[in-house]
Parts: structure tokens; sequence; C-alpha cells
């Protein structure tokens, strides 16, 4: 099972990866980095990642419609996904056994990035990663 350096790694081996980040979203810390960071600043990308990673796992707009026997996920979404002009960002939540608050953050350029690929692999990465 891979901790964070090993993650990162992985994450950079993607086609069009450009850097990648584990940030926990509660403080907007980056607990590890790797590649360019967009707007020269890993630790100002963290926390503005965090922003969003929030946004979405603190407010039920987002969650899954859950029946009445079902709980509710925490965060209630899998991944978020942004694109501007040159890039893709994809913030994918770590489900962990404690009280998680982490997401792994990777952008990747749009010209040779494969989105559909790198969400697949995020995924598999996340049910992976070894915190702690």
């Amino acid at each position: 099972m891979p901790g964070i350096d090993e993650c990162l790694l992985e994450a950079m081996r993607l086609p069009g990866a450009l850097g990648a980040a584990v940030v926990d979203w509660t403080s907007g810390l980056a607990l590890g980095t790797v590649g360019d960071a967009p707007g020269g600043d890993h630790e100002t990308t963290a926390a503005e990642a965090a922003e969003l990673a929030r946004l979405a796992a603190e407010h039920r707009a987002f969650a899954p419609e859950a029946g009445p026997d079902e709980a509710a996920q925490d965060p209630p979404v899998e991944d978020l996904i942004i694109s501007n002009v040159d890039t893709y960002h994809v913030l994918r939540f770590v489900a962990t056994s404690f009280d998680s608050s982490v997401f792994l953050h990777l952008w990747l350029a749009r010209s040779d990035g494969n989105l559909a690929l790198a969400r697949i692999r995020l995924g598999e990465m996340a049910g992976r990663l070894v915190l702690g």
C-alpha cells in the first residue's frame, strides 16, 4: 500500500500530468506535493483547492439521494473536476476508516492529458493510499 510520496509519483506518470498534491481540506495544508504548481506556489494552490473541496464536502447539495436505510456518505462527493483553457484539475476525496479530510489534487495539461484515465487512476490511488 503506497504512502503519500509513492502516490504522488504514480500520479505524475499519468499522461499530461503537470503536478499533484495530497491536501487536507480542513486546514488547507499540502501534505505532499510534486511537479509544477499552478501559479508557482504549492501552498497557495493547496489552500485554494481546499476551499473548493470543503464547499463540496460540507454542503449536502452535492450528496447522492439517500434512501431511509442508507447512511449519508462523508464526504458526499467522489471527485471534483475543474477545467480551464489549458488545464484540467481533478480533486479526488480519500475515504479512510477515520474522519478523513484528505483529497488528491492532480492537474493535467489539456493538450496531452486524458481526463477519463486520470479520474479512474486517481480513484484507484485513493483506495490504496495509506495515511499516517
